[in-house]
């Protein structure tokens, strides 16, 4: 490896400004891949384009780097940033352009610039130079290979950068977008978006024709653009028998200004339930619904009926979605803004009816290979693993066909029917394979109409509009009250604003993609291509049971199967997309742990293969756990790979609610590697590292590594990841690693001083210009617990976090630390409550009874205005509470005898208003000592925003200060 020169990702990447563009790029719509179609955890396209750049060129600043690039990248960036009138670069220096460079890859991730041909031609001018410099033909592009292609962005941005892109998957959905990317979108570019709007109309119209009726507008031209359900049980009480609706919420519109809900009328004499329609009334006067955590409650006579008795009688009706009951009609008018609501009438009851008639007339007579709605089976539900994610077993919606009520079945297959037929009227004076692309696009818009029209959609009072789609979450579950749509409604999530969804993108992507890319259907571990023929390899592998690809692509398979042109169906074998060599944890399956990280080390021993001795690997990694970080490194070193650089690049965005209940990553850290291998391809085997070399470099590696994640604002897990990278590097560029005795260092033990030395370097960033030593185990880890849970973003939600009962950790992850640390769970109590695999710190609520005995402390209780002084929240304002009865801080046992305890022992003083209690306590027994304010003044800074905790320290050091201490 050492003999060829550093690409630019081994040595520095804009992190910072990439991370703001694939933020932003969440809340992007217009033009964007997602809007194409649905797949689950797609990679931001601003970081695989930069990173993507950064893989591709050398480091100018390396002095194996060929002149040619140097020369050709002077040129460009000098064209280039004079062209936009930046400031002028001095690339005589070769660091000055290495600078450059990375600025140009900073500014391209940008969503505005990816298809602004200033950055298009330059990005494809150096990816061309960088080739042949790096011994490419003249006239080829670099071969880019992603064997988990998934939803495309990778291979996308591959082919945008001026690469060429094979993508390779083994499920057939996602071989079918990623043709539909590389293949039919860069061969047909605008004419393709000109004839899916084209034909997508047609498409819309022929469903019109037959199925408005079914839809019918109020007599006022009202025109109906929601229908909101619920399914419905039998009160199990014997004296009732009143039908239930199972309602979630009764709200309909929630804004500042405008409260629509309906109320819920027990008539008990005929054992049912009426509805009304009501506004403006306060929150406080607005009913609950009727179910919670599956059980419902019979408004007639309070009976609840219990969740397994909810399941059985909705088992029996396979979901239920057939014979809901409709609660609302949702209009708009084309005279008048916004949304308006109404109870259903006969002709809305009657139009819904005719439309489940319809549907099995055309079911009887229907004579095609497949049923004309999906009869195949859902997955199966249960265990631990992915299986977990599908109950929709539990309520009998056993096929297909189960999630969707008889109205959107109907439309559904209506749309498919006429999709089919596209082929047969636009092939005259087209070629085959154009028509077979525009049918290809069009059976995506049944697709998008399918997952917005299932009986697991919801209406979301807040923005008065359907949330989402069928997929809100990675998962099939129930939704006892559902939305229908009107997909001749006129809004949002009708079948135009699909069509035109699909045009957009197909026509944005047309414009910056200049050639074609690959496609195939393989396993990860079995790629067709021969060895040494790839010059990056590039992907993002499944998280052992994180998502069920497989199964929940089914939803879309099963449609798909229905609707592709003949040419496109030879990847469709079977009912279900294939799951025997899926890579992934699920107990339903059969599949383990072991199962899994034996495939991902074949997957990652693939890659090598193909990727030629010269060429670079980035792995994409986000588990939390430090199991599966140990799984994937494990089994990229046994595949023959050296780690050389890990970059975390925060893909979520800064409004997201963060639960501070688990370690959860903002960042997705790409690994950097390469093939551990000779010139000649073969196997490094002979490279023996000493032990006490590589554990000497260790700290100074992490060291300077954390100093720069810090200065990115990069913390908490996300930091601990990302220093993977660098102490991987001096691990896996040998062949084996062993101790004097000649014994083997396995990466596991490695792996426990690399979460050492990453905790101990994190306190010292904590408490930075302090001795850490000097503070007992229990602050050490408590400082490095929350720490770990932090975002740079203000430590989370304030909101949820002000809810939160303790700050949660994978037991495995809190043990590390702690060992680091020099501190053991089990010696912690008071602290630390072990569950199984999870580990919590204990809110300083619960840890009352230890830091006073049982009971010396009462609950903090409503108190009477006593005049000026700290609120609860620490501010001194007019009217504040002091607690009724105050406890002399004589008459109170303090029993914590650490720094830590002292700290939140003053906490708790102040919570329960006994302001005289802490007076006394700062000034007598810790208000001059500095570890104490230190470490309040670190929590104060680590505990979450908005969380009782961050409230009580700082009015503790509010208090403090006020005293002048």
């Amino acid at each position: 490896m050492s003999d060829y020169p550093k690409r630019l990702i081994e040595v520095d990447l804009p992190i910072k400004q990439i991370s703001e563009h694939a933020r932003r790029e969440k809340s992007i719509r217009h033009g964007h891949i997602s809007t194409l179609h649905i797949w689950w955890a797609r990679r931001p396209l601003a970081a695989c384009r930069a990173v993507l750049c950064a893989a591709l060129w050398p480091d100018p600043a390396d002095p194996l780097c060929p002149k040619e690039f140097i020369i050709s990248a002077t040129e460009q960036m000098d064209t280039f940033w004079n062209t936009i009138d930046a400031s002028n670069y001095d690339l005589a220096d070769s660091l000055v352009l290495r600078r450059a460079l990375l600025d140009f890859i900073a500014d391209f991730a940008n969503w505005d610039n990816s298809t602004d041909e200033r950055y298009l031609s330059t990005a494809r001018a150096l990816t061309a130079s960088a080739h042949v410099a790096l011994g490419g033909q003249p006239g080829t592009r670099p071969l880019v290979v992603d064997p988990f292609a998934g939803g495309g962005a990778i291979p996308l941005e591959a082919l945008r950068v001026g690469a060429d892109a094979f993508a390779s998957d083994l499920n057939p959905v996602a071989v079918l977008l990623n043709k539909v990317v590389l293949e039919y979108i860069p061969k047909y570019g605008k004419d393709l978006a000109d004839e899916v709007r084209k034909w997508g109309q047609w498409v819309k119209e022929e469903a019109e024709k037959e199925l408005a009726d079914f839809y019918p507008k109020d007599p006022d031209g009202a025109t109906p653009i929601a229908y909101l359900w619920a399914r419905t049980i039998t009160c199990e009480n014997p004296a009732c028998g009143a039908e239930v609706p199972l309602i979630r919420s009764l709200w309909l519109a929630k804004k500042q200004g405008r409260n629509v809900a309906l109320k819920l009328i027990p008539n008990r004499d005929e054992k049912r339930i009426d509805i009304e329609i009501i506004e403006n009334l306060k929150a406080s006067e607005i009913q609950d619904g009727t179910v919670a955590r599956g059980s419902a409650t019979c408004p007639v006579c309070g009976y609840t009926t219990p969740r397994k008795s909810v399941r059985a009688q909705l088992k029996r009706r396979h979901g239920g979605a057939a014979d809901a009951r409709m609660l609302c009609v949702v209009t708009i008018r084309a005279d008048m803004q916004g949304r308006f609501y109404r109870l259903p009438n006969y002709r809305d009851l009657e139009a819904f009816q005719s439309a489940t008639e319809e549907l099995e007339r055309r079911k009887r007579e229907w004579k095609g290979e497949f049923s004309l709605v999906p009869d195949e089976s859902t997955p199966k539900g249960g265990g631990s693993g992915a299986g977990r994610g599908f109950s929709q077993r539990n309520y009998g919606m056993d096929t297909w066909e189960d999630l969707f009520t008889p109205r959107q079945a109907l439309v559904i297959s209506k749309l498919s029917t006429s999709v089919n037929r596209i082929s047969l009227n636009s092939k005259k004076g087209t070629e085959q394979c154009f028509s077979d692309a525009i049918q290809t696009c069009l059976a995506l818009l049944v697709d998008k109409i399918a997952d917005k029209s299932s009986s697991l959609c919801r209406w979301t009072s807040s923005a008065e509009c359907m949330v989402g789609n069928t997929f809100s979450r990675q998962a099939i579950s129930i939704v006892f009250d559902f939305c229908e749509s009107n997909p001749f409604g006129g809004v949002t999530g009708d079948i135009c604003s699909e069509v035109d969804w699909i045009h957009e993108f197909v026509q944005n992507a047309s414009k910056s993609l200049e050639s074609c890319g690959h496609t195939n259907i393989s396993s990860a571990c079995s790629s067709p291509l021969p060895d040494d023929s790839t010059l990056c390899f590039f992907t993002d592998p499944p998280y052992y049971d994180a998502i069920p690809y497989s199964d929940l692509s089914d939803f879309f398979y099963v449609w798909l199967k229905r609707t592709l042109p003949p040419a496109e169906l030879g990847i469709f074998e079977g009912n279900s997309a294939p799951k025997n060599e899926e890579c992934i944890v699920d107990e339903v399956k059969g599949k383990d742990n072991d199962y899994f990280e034996k495939t991902m080390q074949d997957a990652m021993a693939e890659g090598r293969r193909i990727l030629s001795p010269n060429g670079i690997g980035i792995v994409v990694f986000a588990n939390k756990t430090t199991r599966g970080w140990k799984a994937q490194l494990q089994a990229m070193i046994s595949a023959g790979w050296i780690i050389t650089g890990s970059w975390p690049i925060d893909t979520e965005m800064g409004s997201r609610l963060r639960s501070m209940n688990s370690a959860a990553l903002a960042s997705s850290i790409h690994l950097v590697c390469r093939p551990r291998e000779n010139p000649d391809g073969s196997l490094r085997t002979e490279d023996v590292g000493d032990w006490g070399t590589v554990l000497k470099e260790l700290p100074p590696r992490i060291h300077e590594w954390m100093e720069r994640l810090s200065s990115e604002n990069v913390v908490g897990a996300d930091a601990i990841f990302a220093c993977l990278g660098p102490a991987l590097k001096i691990y896996s560029r040998y062949s084996r690693v062993e101790k004097v005795s000649g014994e083997e260092v396995t990466l596991g033990e490695y792996l426990e001083h690399v979460w050492a030395t990453v905790s101990r370097e994190a306190l010292s960033t904590i408490f930075r210009d302090a001795d850490t030593e000097g503070f007992e185990s229990d602050a050490r880890l408590t400082a490095m617990w929350l720490w770990t849970l932090s975002t740079g973003n203000g430590n989370g939600n304030g909101e949820e976090a002000a809810k939160s009962t303790g700050f949660g950790l994978e037991y495995d992850t809190a043990r590390k630390i702690a060992q680091g640390l020099g501190a053991h769970l089990d010696q912690l109590p008071g602290l630390v409550e072990i569950k199984g695999s999870e580990a919590r710190l204990l809110p300083v609520r619960e840890r009352a009874d230890f830091l006073f005995g049982l009971g010396g402390l009462s609950t903090p209780q409503k108190a009477k205005a006593t005049g000026k002084q700290l609120t609860l929240g620490g501010e001194s304002v007019d009217g504040a509470y002091e607690a009724e009865s105050i406890a002399n801080a004589a008459t109170l046992e303090f029993t914590g005898d650490t720094t830590l305890d002292r700290v939140h022992q003053a906490m708790l003083l102040f919570a329960a208003g006994r302001g005289e209690a802490l007076g006394r306590f700062l000034k007598d027994d810790v208000g001059r000592d500095q570890k104490f304010a230190k470490l309040a003044q670190a929590l104060s800074a680590l505990y979450p925003a908005g969380s009782e905790e961050r409230r009580w320290v700082d009015g503790v050091l509010a208090r403090k200060k006020s005293l002048g201490l």
